[in-house]
């Protein structure tokens, strides 16, 4: 093989890199995505027993999921031996052809049971742990947020950074290797093309003319200069110019950003027990946790009410011993004014969590379903109300089941226990049908 034709070839090497960097720490990530999406059902399962058991402090964290040692078995093939085996057992006093042998207790891998005298060896449940996002994932993936992406987003904007394509000039960080590699081998096969080809004709024409001529012949000589003036002008091609050089192109480009506020209304009047208002504050904590995962932006306030209302923070909104009678309706007219003054409708997604034991005066509950209807409603996203009570239901309740026609994208639930927390935040927030 000539020079030129081995230079040729190195070129057209260069176009082929080999990455040799380490793989990093997550190199099994695929393996456990298509292990999650195999066993799905189970783990939706486990996570439902866990979501049972546990506290809101915990409702964020992982969870080990257990997977029946059955389940996860895998087939295979195997040699059958075939034919009919007779087989002869030595020491065998208690048993004769023809007998039955019971089956031998326990070994079914719980970990429970006593020792039995088997030899048959038993495998275990499958035991691995789900961080902290697989479980909210597998916790909130059949529910959705109604009417969660306004027309109008936000009017204040952010500017994040895009590639957009190569330019040719840079900083040095900036430079794009790869890129810059092509282009000068792009220009070094265009610029030595006719040159190249050239010289593969006379190093022919001198393999040829050799063969029937001596060295000295002046045709020989006149090609060895001409190749070797050929091979100069190819060595004299840079193997990169400051031409070829490319580099990343980042532009930064304005990107709105969907920004929610959600209002936490609590009744704390003297019905309201401290039992109760620990189960709204486990509900306002879970809706919190599901806004979280739509906006980038959320900000929450806090309103509590007796007879008159009041914005607090998080801190009194749960734990201030301040009680009274029952006006709901001041905490609407307080909700209605700081939406005017800080979160129009137009740049927010306004959402609304309203927690009561619907012990309200009957006058006031009826002015309450008036403003809701004609004023409020209109310029949230979603209002969700949950009666706290193991009772009948109370006279708020009778009048905010006449909002739902006119406002579809109001909800209401009656929570008993605890325990019905996540049953209810289920409904009020599943997926609806298209």
């Amino acid at each position: 093989m000539s020079d030129s034709q081995r230079m040729y070839d190195q070129e057209t090497i260069l176009a082929y890199l080999i990455d040799r960097r380490m793989q990093s720490k997550n190199k099994s990530a695929v393996n456990r995505d298509r292990f999650l999406r195999r066993y799905k059902s189970q783990i939706k399962q486990a996570v439902a027993q866990a979501i049972k058991g546990r506290s809101i402090t915990d409702i964020a964290s992982g969870e080990k999921v257990t997977i029946p040692a059955k389940d996860v078995n895998e087939p295979n093939f195997g040699h059958a031996r075939g034919g009919v085996w007779e087989t002869v057992n030595p020491g065998n006093k208690d048993f004769l052809k023809g007998d039955k042998v019971q089956r031998p207790k326990g070994g079914l891998g719980s970990g429970k049971g006593k020792a039995g005298n088997s030899d048959q060896t038993t495998q275990d449940d499958f035991v691995f742990e789900l961080t902290r996002e697989e479980f909210m994932n597998y916790f909130f993936e059949d529910l959705e947020l109604p009417n969660m992406v306004k027309t109008r987003l936000t009017a204040s904007t952010e500017f994040k950074t895009h590639r957009a394509g190569y330019k040719t000039a840079g900083t040095p960080a900036s430079i794009h290797v790869l890129r810059s590699l092509r282009g000068a081998l792009g220009r070094r096969i265009a610029v030595g093309s006719s040159s190249n080809k050239r010289l593969q004709q006379a190093e022919q024409e001198l393999d040829q003319l050799s063969l029937i001529v001596s060295e000295d012949d002046p045709a020989v000589l006149k090609l060895k200069r001409e190749i070797h003036g050929l091979r100069a002008k190819l060595d004299a091609i840079p193997f990169i110019d400051p031409f070829d050089l490319r580099y990343s192109n980042r532009v930064k480009i304005p990107k709105p950003t969907s920004q929610a506020v959600m209002f936490c209304i609590m009744d704390v009047s003297g019905s309201m027990d401290q039992m109760k208002k620990e189960t709204a504050k486990r509900f306002f904590i879970l809706l919190y946790l599901f806004l979280t995962r739509a906006y980038e932006k959320i900000e929450v306030v806090f309103i509590r009410h007796h007879t008159a209302a009041a914005e607090v923070d998080e801190n009194e909104f749960f734990n201030s011993r301040e009680s009274g009678g029952t006006v709901v309706s001041s905490a609407l007219h307080l909700l209605t004014k700081i939406l005017d003054e800080r979160y129009p409708s137009n740049d927010w997604n306004v959402y609304v969590a309203q927690a009561s034991d619907g012990d309200n005066w009957d006058k006031d509950s009826v002015s309450c379903r008036q403003l809701l209807i004609n004023t409020i409603m209109p310029a949230v996203q979603y209002f969700a109300y949950v009666e706290i009570t193991d009772g009948e239901p109370q006279n708020l309740w009778h009048e905010y089941t006449d909002i739902p026609s006119h406002h579809p994208h109001f909800a209401m639930q009656k929570i008993e226990s605890p325990s019905d927390i996540y049953p209810v935040f289920r409904e009020l927030f599943k997926k609806q049908p298209k």
